[in-house]
């Protein structure tokens, strides 16, 4: 039995000493191809178990997972288990070519890990090129001492709704297009649990549309996830609102407070603005005249002068049972009012309405200050297309090392051998977001262990504006602050929220904007940082964090597992996929 395996199942041994037995929840995940017919067109994807979504994985808190993955496909797989924080355990983290080589053709590998400390949605997905568009599903952790210990109302129901995109072209093509800066591809349509909605059609025949039956009166919980590739999206069910309970597996507080002394309302909203990576938890009541209405998730598309797209809808329905009449499909379906497809300002508002549950003591002395320029532009270093273009933070565009993944480089103490190694930039040369030359290399910041970093997350101020969600392996983060424009310290520094700010794993950078995070470095191992926009992601907006050991064993990254998966001569990541 491996160490890392040995300190996995002693942290199961003690949360099961601590008043409640841990389990051992296993699964098989076989990846294979299978052809799908949409809009007319049958697509050869690659899926987990032969299901889209893939399977939902259902865990309490405390709990040990086992997952074999059997890579039956013809493409290299890994999977990563998004926002589970791998407790000295950074080799089960899964991004490919940081934490671990992709499981090839006709190879196994088994992931390990605890789930401790943490309550609410996650998910997991593949993460090697664009596969995770069609290798993802939920993550459920429930609380130790049951459903009755939710900090809030006890749902009757709880219900995964994961929101994907469906594309019509190869995944692998789209996935060199974007390696190769070259950019245009959008999805077909957005999916909501595997569907695309009756709002698409093809020569007549109609999508089919997710279906939510409903009981007058009932509460349901809602674990929303955005598994999609690239966009944010606005979730509306028509005649219903949600009341936020959590946040990428973090409680929120409901908001704001009333001047009434120990009162507090609820978190109440008719919009869930989630960006890709991110998860709420939405409880939603059964309390319109029994009917059918429409459950949306329209796309949050950026404006011009930024080449515009079509509108990218899917259509769900939520449907009181039993109903009044049989069953009839021709009855009208009551439809929400949506925001404009390019108004972000509901993104905004709904991310800055997010505060804890309890408060945060949330470290004061900052050892590390940062300040990352996110943008795209194209002054790329490649030749070639008229499309070519580039993102990167600080200037530097990220390049994923050939040979051997970093943490396995960090483990054997070689890292000086990636020849494409730089340390990253605290700052940007200068903030200006002009087309400047553009460096690509593999960038690393080396952080002390129990080190406190801060980092101001600037998006583009300017016409030419997207967000960006930026999500971190192997820690939750502080969100302080947001705002609009360029980043003030002196205006901005006053207004940090540090009584009882948000905890999450993906910051919402909004668009014309910037967003300010703060966390401690207390996991030893490479956690990678980036958007979890993949277009933005493939082609350079990324980093990774070499967090150093502790002064203790269980503070010491352990050494790989004995199946720990081999490159076997391959020299790029292109060639996995």
């Amino acid at each position: 039995m491996s160490t890392a395996w040995v300190v996995l199942f002693l942290a199961a041994a003690l949360a099961a000493a601590c008043g409640a037995e841990a389990a051992l929840v296993e699964h098989t995940f076989v990846v294979s191809q299978i052809e799908m017919h949409h809009m007319c067109n049958d697509s050869l994807v690659t899926l987990v178990n032969g299901q889209f979504p893939g399977p939902t994985i259902e865990v309490t808190e405390g709990d040990s997972v086992v997952v074999h993955v059997i890579n039956k496909s013809p493409l290299g797989v890994t999977i990563h288990w998004h926002g589970v924080k791998q407790h000295n355990n950074c080799w089960a983290d899964g991004p490919a070519m940081i934490t671990q080589c992709p499981i090839q053709p006709n190879k196994n590998f088994t992931y390990r890990f605890n789930v401790i400390g943490q309550e609410g949605t996650l998910w997991w997905h593949a993460h090697v090129g664009f596969l995770r568009a069609t290798i993802h599903g939920a993550l459920i952790i429930r609380p130790r001492l049951g459903p009755n210990s939710y900090p809030f109302p006890k749902p009757d129901w709880e219900v995964p709704i994961v929101i994907g995109e469906w594309f019509d072209m190869d995944l692998f093509e789209l996935y060199e297009k974007t390696e190769n800066r070259i950019y245009g591809d959008i999805p077909l349509s957005p999916t909501i649990n595997g569907l695309l909605g009756d709002f698409n059609n093809c020569s007549g025949v109609t999508e089919d549309s997710y279906k939510l039956d409903v009981v007058q009166g009932k509460t349901y919980l809602l674990r929303i996830v955005n598994a999609a590739i690239d966009k944010a999206y606005n979730l509306k069910i028509a005649g219903h609102k949600f009341t936020v309970v959590a946040a990428d597996a973090n409680y929120v507080k409901p908001y704001p407070r009333k001047k009434k002394k120990n009162y507090v309302k609820p978190y109440t909203t008719d919009i869930i603005a989630i960006a890709s990576g991110e998860t709420f938890d939405a409880l939603v009541i059964a309390d319109a005249p029994p009917g059918r209405y429409y459950m949306v998730a329209q796309a949050v598309q950026t404006t011009e002068p930024i080449t515009q797209k079509r509108v990218l809808m899917s259509r769900g329905i939520v449907s009181y049972n039993p109903m009044k009449w049989s069953g009839d499909d021709t009855l009208a379906i009551m439809a929400p009012e949506l925001p404009d497809w390019h108004d972000e300002r509901p993104s905004f508002y709904f991310h800055g309405n997010l505060t804890s549950l309890l408060p945060q003591t949330v470290p004061s002395n900052i050892d590390e200050h940062m300040f990352m320029a996110l943008r795209s532009g194209d002054n790329c270093l490649y030749a070639g297309s008229p499309h070519c273009k580039v993102t990167m933070i600080n200037n530097i565009s990220f390049q994923h090392p050939s040979a051997m993944p970093l943490l396995q480089a960090h483990y054997n103490n070689n890292m000086r051998n990636i020849s494409s190694l730089i340390e990253f930039p605290r700052a940007p040369p200068m903030v200006n977001f002009t087309q400047t030359p553009t460096l690509t290399a593999t960038m690393v910041k080396n952080l002390r262990y129990n080190s406190t970093v801060e980092i101001v997350l600037q998006g583009p101020p300017g016409e030419m504006s997207y967000s960006n969600p930026m999500h971190l392996h192997g820690h939750d983060f502080f969100i302080l602050a947001q705002g609009i424009g360029y980043y003030d310290a002196e205006k901005d520094v006053p207004k940090y929220n540090l009584v009882n700010p948000s905890v999450k794993n993906t910051a919402h950078v909004p668009m014309y904007g910037w967003t300010v995070i703060r966390f401690v470095a207390s996991n030893p191992g490479v956690w990678f940082f980036h958007c979890h926009t993949e277009h933005h992601s493939s082609s350079g907006m990324a980093m990774a964090f070499v967090v150093e050991d502790g002064p203790t064993v269980e503070t010491t990254l352990s050494p790989p597992p004995t199946d720990y998966p081999s490159c076997d001569g391959h020299n790029s990541i292109v060639e996995y996929v």
